[in-house]
């Protein structure tokens, strides 16, 4: 019978072999920054809530640790989001958003650049970028991502940071 790899107790514990894994504990004295999109402010809103909750609980950060930053529209989100990495500033960005096709005859442009540039701005700076930009058919699917049926997604992008943060902090101490 094939091993079932999802059932593997022992996924992470490799006998001798060096193991880099971050957790949702910021690191000491991180702080995050959070770039927001004013278009579709009623689900944007909500997932910045979610973000702001979950470096609150779950990484023990103060909002006096945290920046928000507030860009038109997606299109805009990596030039605010480069600036931010690039300050030195941050252990991570979270770039929120929500991209609507029925809002926006553009969708599939604005979705694609404002991924791609913040990834091109994680890769410069070495700070990470959370992506929560959600990306919908329509604002009933939207608001289901930003809090209702579908969890919050702004939650889940600040969940991100933080792991990636103390990854970023555990490699460092090593010199990495």
């Amino acid at each position: 019978m094939p091993r079932d790899p999802s059932n593997d107790t022992e996924k992470h514990s490799h006998m001798s072999v060096k193991t880099y894994e971050g957790d949702l504990r910021a690191p000491e004295g991180a702080r995050f920054a959070i770039v927001a999109c004013r278009f579709n402010h009623l689900v944007v809103d909500r997932l910045v809530e979610g973000a702001l909750d979950a470096l609150r609980r779950a990484g023990g950060v103060p909002e006096s640790d945290v920046v928000l930053t507030w860009v038109p529209g997606a299109f805009e989100l990596p030039l605010a989001v480069k600036r931010l990495a690039a300050s030195g500033k941050f252990a991570a960005v979270i770039a929120l958003g929500a991209v609507i096709r029925g809002s926006t005859p553009h969708f599939d442009f604005v979705a694609g650049q404002a991924a791609s540039g913040s990834s091109a701005a994680m890769l410069e700076t070495g700070v990470p970028v959370a992506f929560g930009v959600i990306t919908t058919e329509n604002i009933e699917q939207a608001l289901e991502r930003a809090g209702t049926k579908a969890g919050n997604k702004g939650f889940e992008a600040a969940q991100t940071a933080l792991e990636m943060a103390s990854l970023v902090a555990a490699l460092g101490r090593d010199g990495l």
